[in-house]
């Protein structure tokens, strides 16, 4: 017996979602550019959809700061779920950093401290731990990742990459970028073998940022 296919959202259901979805990408594009006091005025323009719809879906600015982070740890477990599909150890560790540089994981960073943590991102940060753990595993079992680097080393580093500069982007920002990021990447491989300074980044004190 076939599963049953899941039915699609149609009418007022279906906008909603577009709505949403077009929501949490023009926060993530606003936030990027203009920082996290930008107002959602901004946010609801770049969206094409009114304040009220924006009220609607979202009370105050908490509750979409707290949705998007969220939706950023979902997409944090589905780009390590790509690379875990891919059979090459390092492809598939590259692909999971150069997704995540790529979305701007990092740049909500800030927001550590600043917002509550709600039970959906606690279910969708353990989610992702849980496979990037695995990814970088699997790329150290391989003798392709230095075996001294951890997740939050990999994490940190994301969020050096995602962070916009104060000034307007260069026609070929995203070439330098693409240019660094492989460079930053050769020196992850495992035959560099000259030991890293310092010590691995504490996680708890990491995660303890979230809780305050």
């Amino acid at each position: 017996m076939t599963e049953a296919a899941t039915p699609r959202k149609r009418g007022p259901q279906a906008q909603a979602a577009r709505n949403d979805r077009a929501l949490l990408e023009a926060a993530r594009q606003v936030f990027l550019t203009q920082g996290f006091d930008a107002p959602v005025s901004a946010i609801a323009e770049r969206a094409g959809v009114g304040m009220g719809s924006l009220y609607r879906r979202y009370r105050t600015k908490e509750e979409l700061f707290q949705r998007l982070c969220a939706d950023s740890l979902e997409h944090l477990a589905t780009a390590a779920q790509e690379g875990l599909r891919i059979d090459d150890a390092w492809q598939g560790f590259v692909h999971y950093v150069r997704q995540c540089v790529a979305f701007g994981f990092g740049a909500l960073a800030p927001l550590a401290g600043a917002i509550e943590v709600t039970p959906q991102m606690r279910r969708a940060g353990q989610e992702a731990q849980h496979r990037i753990d695995q990814l970088i595993a699997r790329a150290q079992a391989a003798g392709a990742l230095r075996p001294d680097v951890t997740a939050l080393d990999i994490s940190l580093l994301i969020g050096q990459f995602s962070r916009q500069a104060p000034t307007p982007p260069l026609p070929d920002q995203a070439e330098v970028q693409s240019r660094h990021l492989a460079i930053v990447l050769d020196g992850l491989k495992a035959h560099n073998t000259d030991p890293l300074p310092g010590k691995p980044p504490d996680l708890q004190r990491y995660q303890a940022l979230w809780n305050t």
